[in-house]
């Protein structure tokens, strides 16, 4: 699966440029009998549907000429936006998120939790800083960067 990501990364990323857009993430799944292909792009100021529309026949149009085929058997193509809660991956997701309200998944619990929301304070190569709330209380943690599982931007009600 990974080798899949990456074969359709390398076609998706040039089509992308081309329309000064975004390649945020590719996933590609299996969803009870079913596969999925997923390319999340975006822009400043937000994707649309008919970008996303676009996107998905350029993208659809390379993969029919790849030979021999990445992807040998049926799938289901699409392509949208990473939504409100956009996953941070890169570096710059990271960077673009300084100050903002994340959510962040931990592989071994801190402080007896592996899931905390709050607001990304500071980011080096090693560490992040959240200012979460805990019992009306306002705290800084700081969390290894190996430690995260998976980290996106939240939506703070």
């Amino acid at each position: 699966m990974a080798n899949v990501v990456e074969v359709v990364t390398g076609l998706v990323q040039p089509i992308t440029n081309h329309y000064s857009f975004e390649l945020v993430d590719i996933e590609y799944v299996k969803e009870g009998k079913n596969w999925f292909l997923r390319v999340f792009i975006d822009k400043d100021g937000g994707i649309d549907i008919n970008e996303c529309a676009l996107i998905s026949e350029k993208v659809g149009e390379k993969l029919d000429t790849i030979n021999p085929d990445p992807i040998p058997h049926a799938y289901f193509l699409e392509v949208s936006s990473p939504g409100a809660e956009r996953p941070l991956k890169k570096e710059s997701d990271y960077e673009n998120a300084l100050n903002e309200y994340i959510n962040v998944s931990l592989y071994q619990s801190v402080e007896g939790e592996k899931q905390y929301q709050g607001y990304l304070k500071a980011l080096d190569a090693d560490h992040l800083t959240l200012t979460v709330t805990i019992k009306t209380q306002q705290k800084e943690i700081i969390f290894d960067r190996k430690n995260i599982a998976k980290a996106r931007l939240a939506i703070k009600f």
